[in-house]
């Protein structure tokens, strides 16, 4: 006789321990998500070809609040509406010169970002200051994992050096201490949004 085993608890990511869920409040959550990440792209520094920006702050919050699937719809659309045309890259930029140029790859970047941490949020690693630190340090590593080669590409194509020590000069060196700053923030604030919804009765009795 065999013996079926249970079906395995669905993973809760925080926004799904504090919203119901439904399809409705899904497409909210993915509009909300990629708006947050338009509104924390405009704190930026001015540099050239890449500026200092906060929007790795909110890639790595709406991935893990909102989950894998969530999250990477959330920065896809970030990516695919700014390219239409709502002002909300950096610098109130659009279009798709803005995907066709310098900061283009860690524009696709934020999306396995978002996808890479909501995975990893779905299993936990948000929960303590140093699982989430593991994660969003992965989630921040993602984004340049992809940024760097296609900046390199750019920089190749205006003629301007892109050897190695160019590139991470250009686009990663500058950024190391807010990647720090903003992964270390997050790593924060996640542990501390699970303690307060975990204080919230079940949804069941709700």
């Amino acid at each position: 006789m065999t013996v079926l085993a249970p079906p395995a608890p669905r993973r809760l990511v925080l926004a799904d321990r504090v919203l119901p869920r439904s399809v409705a409040t899904d497409v909210v959550l993915v509009v909300a998500g990629a708006a947050l990440v338009g509104l924390f792209a405009q704190l930026y520094v001015p540099l050239w070809p890449v500026p200092v920006t906060g929007q790795t702050l909110a890639v790595l919050l709406v991935g893990s609040a909102l989950g894998a699937v969530r999250g990477g719809l959330a920065l896809a659309a970030y990516a695919a509406l700014g390219v239409a045309g709502i002002p909300w890259f950096s610098e109130a930029s659009s279009g798709w010169g803005v995907l066709a140029g310098p900061t283009g790859g860690y524009i696709i970047g934020f999306i396995v970002a978002a996808a890479l941490t909501g995975w990893l949020a779905g299993r936990t690693w948000d929960r303590t200051v140093w699982k989430a630190l593991a994660c969003f340090g992965a989630g921040t590593l993602s984004t340049f994992a992809i940024g760097l080669p296609w900046l390199a590409v750019f920089l190749g194509s205006v003629g301007a050096p892109n050897d190695l020590a160019s590139v991470l000069a250009a686009g990663f060196t500058p950024f190391l201490i807010g990647g720090v700053v903003k992964t270390a923030i997050a790593a924060v604030l996640l542990p501390l949004a699970w303690k307060a919804a975990d204080r919230l009765p079940p949804r069941a009795s709700r």
